[in-house]
């Protein structure tokens, strides 16, 4: 780009800049010393690089969604968390927001995520293990007593009963009395992920898509505000993918939920704006760094250029990250503080737009009050004392950064390649994957029912691709751990310590037994005939084509229980059998 291109560059973001709003805030270093919003090449001067480095809230997006980074908008913080019974969660909830929360970020327990009620014998010895069991609005109503669903936003991370759990959400704001169009917060229903790293799906990859569907159809016309789907790269990452693994399945499975939008009819300037994403922030600074800029780059130019996105916010990749949960050592746990902060800065200088960090003891059970008072401190040092919400995009123009955002930039092409190629799109080593995906969209509709990243991604669950792809990335860190190529400080050196066992919290027995007996009694005490109707009516909707929404919530207000909708629609559409990758 020319030195003439650059300088109306930096003249159109000035002017941006400065109708923006902005906070009450000093933006000086901690020596005093005043410092710019946004820093480029020198006037007058050139630079090849920044057609695709750009300015902040500008196309691409590679420096970030909004003119004035984080002097206009700090990211949110929101902790995951979620544990025993809904009373108990309630309270951490609270204490949470009044530390400095920002946001609710609900952690489901196994049975839960799994659609199963608390006392099915496949729940035994689970129930509130790995976050909150949720039986019935009834326990949504507890979970959330005495915080206003209409003045807070609330992720929750579940996937293969997101729509069941979303309902009894929905009730509960109800019962509250608050208007549901005004609901704002996240649900993450990324089922591609769940099949290809995380493993907790209900049925078929079908029947998951039509509920997905559904759900982005109703939300689009009834709770503009609300996120029907955060796209999980995060258990990707986790399950031992590498960064541009993460990035490019990540991506593919989000155009995929683009491609399933267009489908239905759907408007993409209207439905693309509900949909986030969900990063692992992992312990390599400056990789973790390229890789939020490179997958804001990536999307805004596919949703341009491939599903047609013609606004700014259609366009916008908006993220929630969290630490690495897979970096924390139950060696010498306390090292997990510091890497939870350099995570967290790698995922600030990167643009998120909300963050969760990792307690110390998370490794070992889910965290006490002191270790997420901790974790929740280490957001609000970084954001308070570090300057780093001064200047947007402070590495933007580094060689390192700008090449290594290229690099990985230029790997999830490579892979999105093989994924087009394995729904039936020829693809040739070096192509421009986002021109194939337009032009299969064009010509080949009838070969991809939903559409060709949706065609690559199903055949690849089915012949267990991702799963070898991740498996052998895994693989291949964990020699180098052995061989000692790559370290752990703790784990492969400087193993001896002076630190004691940590006290971790445990969950007693007694919520499980008391879990049971609740629902017992919430069995007994309801209009079994409207459940029994209610589940009729979410049969008949799932053998027709009648979206499922608004039959599960009547199900919901019914005090019908998770298990009850799951199980009858497991009996409609089956369950799902992974395939053994050969």
């Amino acid at each position: 780009m020319d030195a003439q291109e650059i300088d109306e560059g930096r003249e159109r973001w000035a002017k941006r800049y400065a109708s923006a709003a902005k906070r009450d805030a000093d933006f000086t270093t901690l020596s005093g010393l005043e410092v710019e919003p946004v820093y480029g090449p020198p006037e007058g001067t050139g630079d090849p690089r920044m057609a695709g480095i750009g300015w902040p809230g500008e196309f691409p997006y590679t420096r970030g969604l909004y003119p004035t980074g984080y002097r206009g908008r700090q990211w949110t913080i929101r902790q995951f968390s979620g544990f025993g019974n809904a009373e108990q969660t309630n309270a951490r909830y609270k204490m949470l927001l009044g530390a400095g929360g920002g946001g609710l970020s609900v952690a489901f327990d196994m049975p839960t995520l799994m659609g199963r009620d608390s006392d099915e014998p496949a729940s035994l010895g689970e129930v509130g293990h790995c976050g909150v069991a949720i039986d019935s609005t009834a326990d949504m109503d507890r979970l959330f007593d005495g915080i206003d669903l209409g003045g807070v936003t609330t992720s929750m991370t579940i996937s293969g009963p997101a729509v069941p759990i979303f309902c009894m959400y929905l009730a509960a704001a109800e019962r509250q009395g608050v208007d549901l169009s005004t609901l704002d917060g996240t649900l993450q229903t990324d089922i591609h992920k769940e099949y290809i790293a995380q493993k907790e799906w209900l049925f078929p990859p079908e029947p998951h898509l039509r509920l997905i569907g559904d759900l982005m159809a109703y939300c689009a016309e009834h709770i503009p505000r609300y996120k029907p789907l955060s796209v999980s790269g995060y258990h990707i990452r986790e399950a031992g993918s590498t960064a541009a693994q993460e990035l490019a399945f990540t991506l593919a499975d989000g155009f995929s939920y683009v491609e399933l939008g267009r489908s239905r009819g759907l408007d993409v300037d209207v439905f693309a704006p509900g949909l986030s994403f969900f990063f692992d922030a992992h312990i390599d600074f400056f990789e973790e760094i390229a890789k939020f800029r490179a997958a804001r780059r990536i999307w805004a130019k596919w949703l341009r250029d491939v599903y047609g996105a013609q606004t700014e916010r259609a366009q916008w990749l908006r993220f929630h990250t969290q630490t690495a949960g897979v970096s924390l050592t139950a060696q010498q746990p306390y090292n997990n503080v510091v890497r939870t902060a350099v995570e967290a800065l790698a995922a600030v200088m990167g643009g998120t737009n909300s963050l969760h960090t990792n307690a110390l003891d998370e490794t070992l059970a889910l965290p006490t009050d002191q270790a997420a008072e901790i974790a929740l401190r280490t957001q609000a040092v970084l954001r308070d004392e570090t300057g780093v919400t001064n200047v947007a995009d402070p590495l933007g123009g580094s060689w390192y950064v700008e090449a290594l955002t290229d690099r990985i930039e230029a790997e999830a092409e490579a892979l999105f390649l093989q994924i087009l190629a394995l729904g039936g799109t020829p693809a040739d080593a070096g192509a421009d994957p986002a021109a194939l995906a337009r032009d299969a969209m064009a010509n080949d509709a009838d070969r991809h029912e939903i559409g060709p990243v949706t065609s690559g991604i199903l055949r690849g669950i089915e012949d267990g691709w991702f799963n070898a792809q991740i498996a052998e990335s895994a693989f291949t860190y964990q020699r180098q751990l052995e061989d000692g190529t790559k370290h752990i400080v703790g784990v492969t050196e400087l193993t001896s310590t002076v630190t004691a066992d940590l006290e971790i919290l445990r969950v007693s027995g007694d919520v499980e037994h008391g879990q049971n007996a609740l629902l017992a009694e919430r069995r007994s005490g309801r209009d079994n005939a409207a459940v029994e109707r209610a589940l009729a009516d979410i049969v008949t909707a799932a053998q027709g084509t009648a979206n499922l929404i608004e039959p599960i919530l009547a199900a919901a207000r019914a005090e019908a229980t998770l298990g009850e909708i799951c199980g009858a629609l497991r009996d409609e559409w089956g369950e799902y059998r992974e395939n053994a990758a050969i």
